[in-house]
């Protein structure tokens, strides 16, 4: 893993994307404060620039930093999810400004363990990650149902296992007014 972890750091530093494993499902990322490595992740997905994609997170600390204003709730749903779970907040800052939503959210999911953890601790900031398809696709619940356009189009692959494997994380919005809204469960 220390191999994987070095290079990829590396890569995240020049602007590069990765294909790696998640606490959920196989990921595409990059750094998510690099516009340019963020618009090739929209095109290794075909995706339109329109539709948000996630980003990952170390800790809370991380978080705050990225975020004008953390709801209280949100503080309670990190400290009682069961299972990955990804907030969708308002007024994210210092971000890309093509990984922000049309409507000034972003989707951030804290993850606890795992490749991916060690890989942002190391890298100091946010890293995309979004389902290793092609848009419209069926999400890979294994390595190798990954499509091989994905796997050529890459600047790098990390193969090693997911933290729980085969299911996306739970997605929940919070306003900054209040409102709670489950996405995805």
């Amino acid at each position: 893993m220390e191999e994987h972890l070095n290079q990829t750091f590396t890569l995240l530093k020049q602007g590069k994307t990765l294909l790696y494993p998640t606490d959920t499902v196989y990921g595409l990322g990059c750094d998510a404060t690099n516009f340019e490595a963020v618009k090739k992740i929209y095109q290794l997905k075909q995706r339109e620039e329109s539709k948000a994609l996630i980003c990952l997170v170390s800790d809370v600390k991380m978080l705050e930093k990225y975020i004008e204003t953390v709801p209280e709730t949100a503080y309670q749903i990190i400290e009682t999810a069961l299972k990955p779970t990804t907030i969708i907040y308002d007024n994210p800052i210092g971000i890309a400004t093509n990984l922000v939503a049309l409507d000034q959210t972003l989707a951030i999911r804290i993850i606890h363990s795992g490749f991916a953890h060690n890989l942002i601790k190391k890298f100091g900031k946010p890293i995309v990650s979004t389902s290793a398809n092609i848009s419209g696709e069926p999400t890979p619940k294994t390595f190798n149902e990954i499509s091989p356009q994905i796997l050529k189009d890459v600047d790098y692959v990390v193969n090693l296992p997911c933290e729980t494997n085969t299911k996306p994380s739970t997605i929940i919005k919070l306003s900054n007014t209040g409102e709670v809204k489950i996405i995805r469960e």
